[in-house]
C-alpha cells in the first residue's frame, strides 16, 4: 500500500554533511521523496511541531535542539512509508539501534539521533501538513 510520510534530517545529521547519504538510503528501500526543503526552525514552529510531547521533560532540550541549526524536512511515498521509515531509522537511541540504519551510523546520542519520522498514518498526515501545503508536494 503506497502511503507517505514525514522525514527529518535534524541540524546535527546536516551539520555532519550526511544529507546525500540518509536521502541515498531512502531511496534504496523504496521511498521516493515526493517533497523537500531546508529550514531553519524557529524555536516557536518546532514547539508546535512537537506539541504531542509538551510534558515530556525532554521537549525544552528538543526544540532548542531543532532549532539550532537547519534540518531538511521530506515527505517520502512508497508501500509501507511509516514502516519502512522507521526500519531503516533505527531504535531512538543510536546505542540501541541496529547496524545498518540512519541512526546507527549517523546518530551520536539519544537527542542527537540524526532523523525524525511520523510513527502512525494520523500522526504523518499532521507532520506533513505542518511543513508541506499540498501544492508542494509531487507525484
Amino acid at each position: 500500500m503506497s502511503e507517505r510520510t514525514l522525514a527529518i534530517i535534524k541540524p546535527d545529521a546536516v551539520k555532519k554533511h550526511v544529507i546525500g547519504d540518509i536521502i541515498h538510503r531512502y531511496e534504496q528501500v523504496g521511498l521516493k521523496p515526493v517533497a523537500m526543503k531546508m529550514l531553519s526552525m524557529s524555536k516557536s514552529v518546532a514547539e508546535g511541531f512537537y506539541a504531542v510531547h509538551k510534558a515530556r521533560p525532554f521537549f525544552g532540550s528538543l526544540c532548542d535542539f531543532m532549532s539550532s541549526g537547519p534540518a531538511v524536512v521530506l515527505v517520502l511515498q512508497g508501500d509501507n512509508a511509516i514502516k519502512k521509515n522507521r526500519e531503516l531509522m533505527g531504535a531512538t537511541d543510536p546505542a540501541k539501534a541496529d547496524a545498518g540504519t540512519i541512526r546507527n551510523a549517523h546518530g551520536t546520542n539519544i537527542e542527537f539521533n540524526a532523523v525524525h519520522g511520523s510513527d502512525s498514518p494520523e500522526t504523518a498526515q499532521f507532520e506533513i501538513g505542518y511543513f508541506f501545503p499540498g501544492m508542494e508536494i509531487f507525484n
